[in-house]
């Protein structure tokens, strides 16, 4: 019995030294997976705040993308402006020349309308220096420097041999060529050219000269072929010399297309701006769907601000003009959209266009007010700059709320691991005692031939007595 008794205590300390053995991956004693648990059961005890985090930044990353896409439509608007705030800018004047091979022009702001004479003489030119002929672009002339500031050299090869041309890079009288040669061996003084000093080794092909025309009959020069200020606001690129005692005629005259173009181009920016407000801040009852700055104050007051400079009325202005709509420009009540009425435009335009730029531009000017109020929303330090850093603020915030949500997850998840462990290790434990006690208390469970022997001893020792 005792070497019984000892076999079987040397059986349970193997299963003990084997139990904790198998204590080490998780699950092997209970026989379930408890990595699956665990994560199941840390992902259910983060959920609302996972989720509310993730709502909440998404939610600041779609008013960033709103509030980019509204400013975005200010500087479109504030872009077309710079035409309209001020009168002179949107008043033009289109430059006509009869005989367009003569000359043409163009206008700035300062031009006024009129109808000049113009006479072209003779077209500015640049000097033109010519060598005598060499054998050929590779004989060699000596040795040295020449000096000839602000010209372009080439070698023309002809039949009668190679010739270098020297030509001025600029135009009129004062930009007359000279070369002079410095160090060598004195052979580049053939291709000298110096009048002061009577030394013209080179031949002029063509002087330097001003442009000589008339206007009006009065005479005028210029040192270039691009002539400013002889017209006030008026540029004349001369093309050719006219024909003898043949002047043609320059007609400077109000032009409205490019005025009408800023208008126009103007309204599609307000638009632009009004469909932007009604996207980001309204609500869509056929998909049920709202703007991402649904109801926001900040908009709904640019927008009331907007309405009421569009509404402006100058019942001083000249010519009838005192409103938007003296011009054919009015409110959609349907879209809120504006529209324009391109006839009711040019006729405003043809009959006052100076009462025109003083409706829009000017101290209290239309485009001026707008301006003004933009800067206030997208200048430095504005309010939607303002608005931006508050939102990021937010959003970093619930970066760190993420953050330190996924910390405390982590120690939830290492916490559950470790009972679960635990538990694992208890139930392993208990299997082995199972096995144990099961192997001393049922026989039948041990060697059949040791059993056999024990009976057969009894049942001896019975009959014998």
């Amino acid at each position: 019995m005792s070497s019984a008794v000892s076999s079987t205590g040397a059986t349970a300390g193997a299963g003990a030294s084997s139990a904790s053995s198998l204590i080490t991956s998780t699950g092997i004693g209970s026989g379930l997976n408890i990595s699956a648990i665990v994560s199941a059961l840390t992902t259910n005890y983060g959920a609302a705040q996972t989720n509310a985090l993730a709502t909440q930044q998404s939610t600041l990353n779609a008013q960033v993308s709103a509030f980019g896409t509204f400013s975005s439509a200010l500087s479109t608007l504030q872009a077309t402006l710079s035409t309209l705030d001020t009168p002179s800018q949107l008043a033009g004047y289109a430059a006509t020349v009869a005989d367009k091979t003569i000359a043409s022009a163009t206008t700035s702001s300062d031009a006024v309308a009129g109808q000049y004479s113009l006479e072209v003489q003779n077209l500015a030119t640049a000097a033109t220096l010519t060598s005598s002929a060499f054998a050929s672009s590779s004989t060699a002339v000596g040795t040295g420097t020449l000096n000839n500031p602000g010209v372009t050299a080439s070698v023309i090869s002809t039949s009668g041999g190679a010739r270098l041309v020297i030509s001025g890079t600029a135009t009129g009288t004062a930009n007359a060529i000279t070369v002079t040669q410095s160090g060598g061996d004195g052979g580049l003084s053939s291709l000298v050219y110096d009048p002061a000093t009577s030394t013209t080794n080179l031949t002029q092909t063509q002087a330097a000269q001003d442009a000589n025309f008339t206007v009006n009959g009065y005479a005028a020069t210029s040192a270039n072929n691009v002539v400013t200020g002889a017209i006030t606001g008026v540029t004349l690129d001369l093309l050719a010399p006219s024909a003898a005692n043949t002047p043609t005629t320059l007609s400077i005259s109000a032009d409205n297309s490019a005025a009408s173009t800023s208008i126009g181009t103007f309204v599609t920016a307000v638009n632009g701006v009004i469909s932007a407000i009604q996207t980001l801040s309204g609500y869509d009852p056929s998909t049920q769907t709202a703007g991402p700055l649904n109801g926001n104050a900040t908009l709904q007051s640019f927008q009331n601000q907007l309405e009421n400079i569009l509404g402006t009325i100058k019942s001083g202005n000249t010519g009838g003009i005192s409103s938007l709509a003296d011009l054919g420009i009015t409110t959609d009540a349907n879209t809120g959209n504006l529209t324009s009425n391109t006839t009711t435009l040019g006729n405003a335009l043809s009959a006052n266009l100076t009462a025109v730029g003083n409706l829009l531009g000017g101290s209290t000017g239309i485009a001026t007010q707008l301006n003004s109020l933009i800067n206030q929303y997208t200048g430095p330090g504005g309010l939607l700059s303002t608005i931006n850093q508050g939102l990021q603020t937010s959003l970093s915030n619930v970066s760190q709320q993420q953050t330190a949500l996924q910390a405390q997850l982590a120690t939830y998840s290492a916490t559950l691991t470790k009972q679960y462990n635990a538990m694992d290790t208890a139930v392993a434990s208990l299997k082995m005692m199972q096995t144990y006690l099961t192997a001393e208390f049922n026989p039948s469970q041990s060697s059949s031939s040791s059993s056999g022997s024990s009976s057969s001893s009894l049942g001896s020792g019975n009959l014998g007595t």
